[in-house]
């Protein structure tokens, strides 16, 4: 094994067991609130153990508007675990650690493809510390390991792969869906057709293969995820609870949301065209993903976690590491705000206040947008090329228009 591989693996070991340190301020307190907000170690894992009656051995779907609030892997995965989980007056600890025992294989995993796909940055991953503050507040790594395995398949030209590890990953946190928009614009970049529509075909047939048996047994409960998500209002991180925290009350923000993520995917659209070369799906993916987040209706902290290995696989010249630390430094600040707020809400002597959360969201959101924008800027001036075709955005719309008459 070679040594980068080696001191990766360490590195990331070591990161889950200090963040494991941080997470059991809470498990000795049973998860107690405000506490768990204090010492900012809450996790949804033993919350949803009891309330979503896994703890009784119930099926993640089963319960109707009780079940489970997440697509179907993570519900089984979810289920599953909690099968294996010993009973008694210590199950929702147990339940808690087994959990975050996978959790940080995933890492270590997660940190190795990220070493496959960018050695040379590979050591941000594990050293991102708002990545090690969010490890194990929900289970969003099983969903990530399999989006950077359709990333790296993909980069690969390992298309049924790639589209196999796209539709697990819909089927586990949906999220990654949005990485559709970058993998049909490279097809067209390169004139693909064929491999595009066989591509979406097995990404689909995944996703039904995975989720059709829970929709037709248990309809209620698997349709549960969807429904939330459609009729949420603005939530915790979003730039429009933050608006309306400041006082700027804007009407109709589902159709600000979805009209601003229109505006984004048309902008990323245009920049993709205009790129001298066609790009890999690893240097656009952050900027898909973190558009989607700087504007939809939440931003849960453990987001980053999504973002950090994205940014890592993004980056192409080392001048733009100080972004990535002024990003990593707001996701940081943005992690201790929100359960700060929390326990001032939720009866804590001290904490911050609504308008500080506010104020500390909105930067948070600036910092993304910060990162966007330097991997734009460098993907224009040429650092994101591809040794593929070298074509201006006039040429290849001509060139497009004649090859499909």
């Amino acid at each position: 094994m070679q040594t980068k591989v080696r001191a990766i693996i360490a590195l990331a070991v070591l990161v889950s067991l200090i963040s494991f340190v941080k997470f059991s301020q809470c498990a000795s307190s049973g998860w107690a609130t405000p506490d768990q907000y204090i010492h900012a170690c809450y996790s949804d894992i033993p919350a949803l153990y009891g309330e979503r009656g896994l703890s009784k051995g119930d099926w993640a779907y089963s319960n109707g508007a009780d079940s489970v609030e997440y697509p179907v892997v993570t519900g089984a995965i979810m289920w599953a675990l909690a099968q294996i989980t010993p009973g008694g007056e210590g199950a929702i600890t147990n339940y808690f650690n087994i959990n975050i025992f996978f959790l940080a294989l995933l890492f270590i995993f997660i940190a190795l493809i990220v070493h496959k796909m960018r050695p040379e940055f590979s050591y941000l991953f594990p050293l991102a510390p708002a990545a090690i503050a969010s490890l194990y507040i929900n289970w969003d790594l099983w969903a990530i390991i399999s989006m950077l395995g359709a990333i790296y398949w993909f980069d690969r030209k390992h298309l049924d792969l790639s589209a196999i590890a796209l539709g697990l990953s819909i089927s586990t946190k949906f999220m990654p869906v949005f990485l559709l928009l970058p993998i049909a614009l490279i097809f067209l970049r390169r004139n693909q057709l064929r491999a595009a529509l066989q591509y979406f075909a097995v990404t689909a047939l995944t996703f039904a293969a995975i989720n059709l048996p829970v929709y037709l047994t248990t309809p209620e409960g698997w349709l549960r995820f969807y429904q939330l998500n459609l009729t949420r209002g603005s939530d915790w991180g979003s730039l429009w609870y933050a608006m309306s925290s400041l006082g700027i009350n804007m009407p109709n923000t589902d159709y600000l949301a979805i009209l601003l993520l229109l505006a984004g995917f048309s902008a990323i659209t245009l920049y993709i065209l205009e790129l001298r070369n066609v790009p890999s799906l690893a240097v656009l993916s952050f900027i898909v993903m973190a558009t989607v987040m700087c504007v939809s209706k939440v931003y849960s902290p453990q987001y980053v976690l999504w973002l950090t290995p994205l940014a890592v696989i993004a980056l192409i010249d080392k001048r733009d590491l100080h972004v990535f630390w002024i990003w990593q430094g707001a996701e940081l600040i943005y992690h201790i705000a929100i359960w700060q707020h929390l326990a001032s809400v939720t009866g804590a002597t001290f904490g911050l206040p609504l308008f500080g959360y506010a104020i500390i969201s909105v930067a948070r959101i600036a910092a993304t947008v910060y990162l966007i924008v330097a991997l734009v800027r460098r993907g224009l001036a040429g650092g994101s090329q591809s040794p593929l075709s070298h074509k201006s955005l006039r040429e290849f719309l001509f060139e497009s228009t004649n090859a499909y008459p």
